[in-house]
């Protein structure tokens, strides 16, 4: 699954699941635009990739911001020359039952894992076309394909954001763009010590708590690492999944296949 002479945007670089894509695409050849808030994290992750003799370049940059993305898409064609990959990984997540949860902290998660998914996309196209075509991959959840108690507002723009793929799929299918999601179950992030955190909070009994109750939710009865989940974004990047596109990749250790069974 060689990405020589390919380049990447991946938001949401600085930590989790954005660094180990931005790690395991450049380790495959591909050059990197990583992006995130963290300018710290941001900068200590390029440091990392040149050290290895990767093609990167780090911007400061907010999902959000419109006005923002054109120079995101510029450092990709000026310092490389094309664009092949994006991966609209950067997301955030608020636990809360909804009769309490704020509306500002709904449009808040709306505004990062939606809205920025939709700019991500719309801003890669121009690129990608004069590129030749190119691979998008979104970063939805085993949240977006069912329910979780306390994550109403964060399954419903992962649901979003599923279908969002889909339809972007085939708008962009005759440039040669293929889009695909990736749906991750509980993997070992600061997301989940964040949650988790809120549930303890505010008494919310979410379905998902990775520390205590692991082995009841996940047939596999482990944590999914980031780099697993990596390694579908470096899949679908590729041109091994060239027949592939509207679909999804789901890795969650037989979540959403059944109940774990009992240990």
């Amino acid at each position: 699954m060689s990405l020589q002479g390919k380049v990447a945007i991946v938001t949401g670089a600085a930590a989790g699941i954005g660094a180990a894509c931005a790690r395991k695409l450049a380790a495959a050849g591909a050059s990197i635009v990583a992006t995130d808030l963290d300018r710290a994290r941001g900068e200590s992750l390029v440091a990392s990739l040149e050290a290895m003799g990767t093609k990167a370049t780090f911007i400061q940059h907010d999902v959000c911001d419109e006005a923002a993305w054109p120079t995101v898409t510029a450092a990709a064609m000026e310092r490389f020359g094309r664009l092949d990959i994006m991966v609209a990984n950067a997301g955030i997540a608020i636990a809360g039952p909804i009769e309490t949860m704020r509306l500002e902290d709904w449009r808040k998660q709306q505004a990062v894992n939606v809205d920025g998914v939709f700019l991500s996309v719309r801003h890669a196209i121009a690129p990608m076309r004069a590129s030749g075509g190119g691979s998008i991959i979104i970063m939805s959840s085993v949240a977006g394909l069912r329910g979780a108690a306390g994550l109403a507002g964060y399954s419903a723009t992962k649901a979003a954001v599923r279908y969002f793929a889909k339809s972007a799929a085939m708008e962009l299918v005759a440039d040669g763009i293929r889009v695909n999601s990736v749906h991750p179950g509980v993997i070992d992030t600061e997301i989940w010590d964040k949650m988790s955190e809120a549930q303890r909070e505010k008494g919310v009994n979410m379905r998902i708590d990775p520390h205590e109750r692991v082995k009841a939710i996940v047939p596999a009865g482990v944590i999914g690492t980031p780099d697993e989940i990596a390694e579908g974004v470096l899949f679908l990047a590729s041109d091994a999944s060239r027949y592939m596109t509207g679909a999804e990749i789901v890795i969650d250790g037989g979540m959403t296949a059944g109940a774990a069974p009992r240990r």
